[in-house]
């Protein structure tokens, strides 16, 4: 495939067993062999939910480090907006689709770049395909 946008849900759908799917595997093997880009607010994202697991015991801080070590080992490349970005492309995005900003950032450069958004939220699929962005989606 080369590259996507690679979005939070699927990405932590490969730390909790029953979220993983084939889905998730498929894009998992993807990334791996691929590209994955993903906006400045994905690091952000990923340890907020992995924090949050752990706090509701969901995972242990031993499971989320192994997790880290699997996403720093992947070719994942963090994204930052140019200066006006959010303000001249994010937030008439974010209005026209009804997403929040943070996540119309993932639509966004998915967009710029033609590439798909490897998604397993459904509003934020609705949207990408709204403005005519490619998606790969797990249902």
């Amino acid at each position: 495939m080369g590259m996507l946008v690679l979005d939070c849900s699927v990405t932590m759908s490969w730390l909790f067993r029953e979220e993983f799917s084939s889905f998730a595997q498929d894009i998992l093997r993807e990334v791996s062999v691929g590209q994955a880009v993903v906006p400045a607010i994905w690091p952000l994202e990923v340890a907020n939910v992995l924090l949050l697991a752990e706090r509701r015991g969901r995972v242990s801080q031993v499971e989320g480090n192994r997790f880290l070590s699997l996403l720093e080992g992947l070719p994942i490349d963090v994204h930052a907006p140019p200066d006006r970005q959010p303000f001249d492309d994010l937030l008439p995005l974010a209005r026209e689709t009804g997403l929040s900003a943070y996540d119309a950032g993932y639509v966004e450069l998915a967009g710029r770049f033609a590439i798909p958004l490897a998604t397993l939220d459904r509003r934020l699929q609705a949207a990408a395909e709204q403005v005519g962005v490619s998606v790969l989606s797990g249902g």
